[in-house]
């Protein structure tokens, strides 16, 4: 499909929806029937900011909230909280998507990686102040720097089995605005 077409973002917020599907269904496999081992990284997450940071008008953060909101009520954590929190960091990472278009790849790596530490820590900060049991620091710490790690693998997969590219200073949007 033309990456100009008017069906193009319809086209890839389906795919990004399928990809959300396929991420929470392995997750609810139950593939592992031990306890202990190394933390998956949340691919979900990963993902969503992905997208955003590249091609902000595939993920629209109604989209990005009901997915989240979905794996929340299917993994069993407190509804709404992590989907709130995704999508402020999705919308934080789209309003800086065009000045991270022209830096490198290390800088923006670095950046979702700020933002998956900031999730973390609301997090954190949130359970903690209406007293919810949670997971060991540690344990967090670690997907979420494992979910950090496998950023460069995320990309890779989106821009080359999905096409999802770092917007073009002479790129337009639907209404023909520059982006």
């Amino acid at each position: 499909m033309d990456s100009t077409s008017p069906l193009r973002p319809w086209v890839m917020r389906f795919w990004f929806l399928m990809i959300a599907l396929l991420v929470v269904f392995f997750h609810l496999l139950p593939l592992r029937t031990t306890t202990g081992g190394w933390v998956a990284p949340d691919l979900l997450i990963g993902f969503a900011l992905a997208w955003s940071v590249r091609r902000p008008d595939y993920v629209p953060a109604v989209l990005i909230g009901l997915l989240v909101l979905l794996a929340d009520l299917l993994f069993m954590r407190p509804p709404g909280l992590m989907a709130a929190l995704v999508v402020l960091g999705a919308e934080n990472l789209k309003s800086r998507a065009v000045r991270l278009r022209d830096t490198t790849f290390v800088i923006e790596w670095a950046t979702v990686t700020g933002v998956l530490l900031a999730i973390l820590m609301a997090n954190r900060l949130v359970l903690g102040m209406v007293m919810i049991p949670q997971v060991p620091f540690g344990m967090e710490l670690l997907q979420t720097l494992m979910t950090a790690l496998c950023y460069p693998a995320i990309v890779v997969v989106s821009h080359y089995v999905f096409g999802v590219q770092k917007t073009n200073p002479h790129d337009t949007d639907l209404n023909g605005q520059r982006s």
